[in-house]
């Protein structure tokens, strides 16, 4: 009796490091590299599109502000543009 249930938890064990297996040779097949490297480029993609999204805000800030000191008649100088204060 204690053959059996030692063959059984044996089977048991080997079917799921077989599976085990199976799954991490999957990921070295040419579908399996694909699909990485489609995941990968479309992380990618998104951290690119964010970028462009955080800098076409920054211009539009940047072009609000412009456009205020226009309105007010106030010079806007590249030297004092960096910060408020005028330091850098």
């Amino acid at each position: 009796m204690k053959r059996m249930l030692w063959l059984g938890i044996g089977l048991a064990v080997g079917a799921l490091v077989v599976r085990a297996a199976a799954k991490k040779a999957q990921a070295f097949t040419p579908q399996g590299v694909a699909g990485s490297v489609r995941e990968s480029a479309g992380d990618l993609l998104d951290s690119v599109r964010s970028f462009i999204d955080d800098v076409r805000d920054g211009m539009a800030e940047r072009e609000q502000e412009i456009h205020a000191a226009f309105a007010e008649g106030v010079a806007i100088d590249a030297e004092t543009a960096d910060t408020e204060d005028g330091s850098r």
